[in-house]
């Protein structure tokens, strides 16, 4: 099996539960699946499909970072390249949480 195949059957795997949480979601009163009329609604089911997005990238990045740490075993290059993972996985919960900030702000300037 090739590491592309082997690393898609993994995200597989961790995203099972995001998608039975978000099925759950989309059939309760005011969930994604419920009729947007107006534009808070529509603010905030931006921002929850942020969160949602957000959250499964976060986890994934440092599962990937944590593997890459645990099967370095001491080499330089391979300590460094979990180093970066990590650090880019820092940067990308910055900016994710930038973005989850500028949505929930336009949406207060809204309601």
């Amino acid at each position: 099996m090739t590491k592309t195949k082997i690393t898609l059957i993994s995200l597989s795997i961790l995203l099972l539960p995001v998608m039975a949480l978000a099925q759950m979601e989309t059939n309760a009163p005011g969930g994604p699946g419920a009729q947007i009329g107006s534009l808070q609604q529509i603010v905030h089911a931006i921002e929850n499909a942020m969160g949602m997005v957000f959250g499964g990238i976060a986890v994934i990045m440092f599962l990937v970072a944590g593997i890459l740490f645990l099967t370095a075993g001491g080499t330089p290059e391979k300590v460094q390249a979990a180093r970066s993972a990590f650090i880019w996985g820092i940067a990308g919960v910055v900016v994710g949480i930038v973005a989850f900030s500028i949505v929930a702000i336009v949406g207060s300037f809204l309601h």
